[in-house]
């Protein structure tokens, strides 16, 4: 009975110590660990808005650069921090591990930050202070110092492609899915995860953007380097406790494999019984802790790879891989899919930028081609738009669980998650025209005095706008299952009405959009930063016209 007991105390979804052994329920992994893990994810955050809300601030005030540039410069950094997670998640799951991928990368991290607060620090590494009103007349940034302080910011940005995929997924791989009490755990685990972005966040854009604006650059660059090197101190800490994941090689080679073994077989026909196909032992699953889905018609051609010809060569005989041509009702891998939308939202700045304004700016005469509200409207109406087809998009996948008898039992669908593709890419280009529009009005709008305060709404907006979607998740959820009702969201997504829900979005949406049009026709443009010195210059031209006129009156 003891060795019984002991046999099921042992994780079953292949989880093991950094040795390799086998791990213990009872002695790793759970909140204990997790405890050790989040603690990161809260200074990261800290480390990451504390630099990015105050950014533009920074470039502009004390690197003396143009706003357009400075603008430019921030959304380039944001945009290679939204893609080095790519080659980050490919080194983990292919090479080293999360664990090693993880602090190796939060070393490059941490220099990159310490190197940044050198950077703000150092009188050498910085132009010296200038309080002329336009920026074009103070002394520009050295090559030398320019050098340093974004090679800090892209050290960083490097730092963050390995430590962002990888700190996550080993707070989730602390609960094990074949045990059901710690896969409810898992669920709860996601909710605290994002509590504690935000917390990190809101402490970013309060404490330390005030210690920032009236206090002094070091401290508030110092503080949040400081966080970062105790939070991976704790996290080395609590190495004990962790459960890992081993590598499983590289996605990219598996992925490119079933498309050249099904190319090198395209005059093969599919077996009529899709049993008939090539797939790994039972035994193999279970060894490894993982769950066997089986072939589905979507993305038929790719079944070719798994048809048995007489070859074990992994180039002409593998099993299709689900994430290619599958939905997984129980979740998918977002990242994919995220990386769409950074694509998406880079493509569509750059088209913007040289394609757009160029031949917009011809009709309108205005040097940005459109209005900043006028692109802030564009990509409200954008988003509209997506959450419409969202809506649709989920309806169809609710009709073909019904049309397979899949809405009781829940499953996998016969669709492939590339149904998701235009919502997301059309979220990047959404993103091109509100919220770079967004980061350039604030800035560019606020009162000299509150330009830091006023930029960092920018971000804070972000994070309330997540709180707010958390609450009416909850709160529709809630709502919709009264009175005997079945609910629009459920844990079975088959049963559910997520269709109704984006439906309620896009309502939410189209009242945001019409209280934005109602908003603007209050609103008076401030003169723009870009353009004040001309204005100034034309307002002292015409001072002078007036009082020689008078002069000339009086004589």
């Amino acid at each position: 009975m003891a060795m019984e007991e002991g046999i099921d105390d042992y994780t079953q979804d292949g989880s093991v110590d950094l040795k390799g052994n086998r791990v213990r329920r009872s002695e790793t992994g759970g909140w204990t660990a997790c405890s050790f893990v989040v603690v990161y994810e809260v200074f990261e955050k800290m480390a990451f808005f504390a630099i990015s809300t105050n950014l533009i601030t920074y470039l502009t005030t004390r690197l003396h650069q143009g706003t357009v540039k400075s603008a430019n410069n921030v959304t380039n950094w944001a945009g290679t921090n939204g893609l080095t997670p790519i080659l980050g998640a490919y080194i983990a799951d292919a090479c080293l591990g999360r664990y090693w991928t993880f602090l190796i990368f939060s070393i490059i991290y941490f220099t990159g930050m310490a190197l940044l607060t050198l950077s703000v620090s150092v009188p050498g590494l910085k132009p010296p202070p200038c309080h002329q009103p336009n920026v074009q007349d103070c002394k520009k940034a050295s090559t030398l110092q320019l050098a340093v302080f974004f090679g800090a910011l892209y050290i960083l940005a490097i730092g963050a492609g390995g430590t962002r995929p990888s700190i996550s997924t080993i707070g989730a791989d602390q609960f094990d899915d074949f045990h059901p009490k710690e896969k409810a755990q898992k669920l709860s685990f996601f909710n605290w995860w994002v509590f504690s972005i935000f917390f990190g966040t809101l402490f970013a854009n309060t404490a330390l953007i005030y210690i920032q604006d009236n206090v002094g650059w070091t401290l508030g660059y110092g503080l949040p380097t400081v966080g970062i090197i105790v939070s991976v101190l704790i996290f080395i800490a609590g190495t004990p406790f962790y459960r890992h994941q081993k590598p499983v090689g590289s996605p990219i080679t598996r992925m490119t494999s079933v498309i050249v073994a099904a190319a090198r077989k395209w005059r093969v026909p599919l077996p009529s019984d899709p049993k008939e196909l090539y797939e790994l032992d039972l035994e193999e699953y279970a060894r490894n802790g993982k769950f066997k889905i089986d072939s589905t018609p979507s993305l038929r051609f790719l079944n070719k790879a798994a048809v048995k010809t007489g070859s074990t060569d992994p180039w002409m005989l593998c099993s299709a891989p689900p994430s290619i041509d599958i939905w997984e009702t129980s979740r998918s891998p977002p990242a994919s899919l995220a990386a769409f939308v950074t694509v998406s939202m880079l493509t569509s700045v750059v088209l913007y930028d040289r394609c757009f304004v160029p031949v917009i700016r011809k009709w309108t005469k205005n040097p940005r081609g459109i209005t900043l509200i006028q692109r802030m409207g564009i990509g409200l109406v954008l988003h509209i738009i997506i959450m419409v087809i969202a809506s649709l998009t989920e309806r169809h996948r609710l009709s073909v669980a019904r049309e397979h008898s899949l809405v009781e039992k829940g499953g996998q669908l016969p669709l492939t998650i590339f149904i998701l593709l235009p919502q997301f890419v059309l979220m990047g280009t959404a993103d091109a025209f509100l919220e770079v529009a967004k980061l350039e009005f604030f800035y560019d709008q606020a009162p000299e005095s509150m330009k830091s305060l006023v930029t960092s709404y920018y971000h804070s907006s972000l994070g309330i706008g997540n709180f707010i979607s958390s609450f009416l998740l909850s709160t529709v959820s809630k709502i919709t299952q009264r009175h005997g009702h079945q609910g629009w969201i459920l844990n079975n997504l088959n049963k559910s009405h997520l269709d109704y829900y984006f439906a309620f979005f896009a309502v939410l949406n189209f009242l945001n959009f019409i209280f934005f049009v109602v908003v603007i026709k209050f609103y008076v443009y401030k003169a723009e930063i870009s353009d004040s010195m001309r204005v100034l210059t034309e307002e002292l031209k015409m001072m002078r016209l007036k009082v020689t006129h008078q002069e000339e009156l009086n004589e």
